[in-house]
């Protein structure tokens, strides 16, 4: 059992294997408080003109369509639309 620490994860880019994508890096997680679970990873939405017009919706990615985490990236398989970065 190989482990990872909150910290390796937010280094992680995430991968769309249906597009080949990529769909940004790790920034945040989700904790289910009540059974101490790892529910789901989110990245932030890209700014909208350099960050005047706000930023894009975020990404949550929910644990069970996370398929590996890898030495560098996360694929996951997700119907997400993102345009490429």
């Amino acid at each position: 059992m190989k482990m990872c620490r909150l910290v390796d994860l937010c280094d992680k880019e995430v991968i769309n294997i249906k597009t080949g994508n990529s769909l940004g890096c790790v920034c945040d997680v989700e904790f289910d408080m009540n059974c101490a679970k790892l529910t789901a990873i989110i990245i932030y939405g890209k700014p909208k003109c350099f960050g005047i017009l706000g930023r894009r919706d975020d990404i949550i990615i929910k644990w069970c369509d996370i398929d590996i985490i890898g030495e560098d990236t996360i694929l996951v398989c997700k119907n997400h639309t993102c345009a490429p970065l």
